[in-house]
């Protein structure tokens, strides 16, 4: 008698490898959105730095080159620095630089100060008034400067500050737009830290030293950037408030490159270029702090 033994199979499971797949979220773009971002942003930096780049080519470029060749070459044949030298032995260059800075360091002393004291009182005092002081400033921001234009130089010129550098900076000396900013600044940090600090007996200047002003340098590198930009920029008040040609800024100064060299394009260019150097500089020591300071936030933890 044979016994019949039931044959068993093991089923063996089969393992699938599943390859994880990149996931993306709602907002996420696709690729295709990507690459077209990029291409907008090459587009609009070639936009902005094209110009720029094109009058520093043609500064350097020799006085052998032609400018207004069909086919111009981005590149210079012939470089060379003489065009600067021309720039300086025609007009006095470093007078009028020497004298941009001197509005311009008005202005930046006048907006840095004036604006940081002005910010704090409407952010952090109470007084009677405040109210209508902050509609005030707000309503300066509404009316364009051309309009203001002739009472400033009314004023400036009964104060005896015609054709003279500081009748130059004064009207740039606080800008009510930078007062809004600091408000802004200073509104930001918790009152709580200024509550602190009065239980523990500091005054108004101890609180705005020791609390405010490490917490808005961000704000005040914003505020030193633009202003200086604004100051060695301008070239419409000074034209009007100054006559001496010793006392002109560089805007002003260099327009005579217009009338003297209207046929050589490389000196204007190179023109251009001395008075664009400065902000370069200045930008590129004050953004590392403004930087900073946004990255901080408004309060350090």
């Amino acid at each position: 008698m044979t016994t019949l033994r039931p044959k068993t199979t093991t089923l063996r499971p089969k393992t699938t490898t599943l390859r994880p797949r990149t996931a993306r979220g709602f907002n996420s773009p696709s690729p295709a959105q990507t690459a077209a971002r990029y291409l907008l942003l090459v587009l609009v930096l070639l936009l902005v730095i094209g110009p720029f780049l094109w009058q520093l080519s043609t500064s350097l470029k020799g006085p052998a080159e032609d400018v207004y060749t069909s086919t111009p070459s981005f590149l210079p044949a012939q470089p060379s620095l003489g065009n600067y030298g021309k720039v300086a032995d025609t007009v006095p260059v470093w007078t009028y630089a020497l004298n941009s800075v001197v509005v311009a360091a008005v202005c930046i002393t006048g907006n840095v100060v004036g604006c940081t004291l002005a910010g704090y009182a409407l952010a952090r005092l109470r007084f009677r008034g405040a109210r209508l002081v902050l509609g005030l400033f707000l309503a300066t921001l509404v009316l364009p400067g051309e309009v203001t234009i002739v009472s400033q130089y009314v004023l400036v010129r009964g104060l005896g500050l015609a054709d003279s550098l500081a009748g130059v900076a004064l009207p740039g000396a606080i800008s009510m737009l930078n007062v809004l900013l600091m408000r802004t600044a200073f509104a930001a940090v918790p009152v709580e830290l200024d509550q602190a600090a009065l239980v523990d007996g500091a005054g108004v200047w101890q609180r705005l030293w020791h609390i405010g002003l490490p917490n808005v340098r961000g704000m005040l590198s914003v505020i030193v950037i633009f202003t200086f930009i604004g100051a060695w920029d301008d070239f419409l008040w000074p034209l009007i408030v100054l006559n001496d040609p010793q006392k002109y800024t560089l805007t002003v100064g260099l327009q005579y490159l217009n009338g003297t060299f209207s046929a050589n394009p490389r000196l204007i260019a190179a023109g251009t270029m001395i008075a664009f150097l400065p902000i370069v500089v200045v930008f590129a020591v004050c953004q590392r702090f403004f930087f900073k300071g946004v990255e901080e936030g408004a309060v350090k933890g």
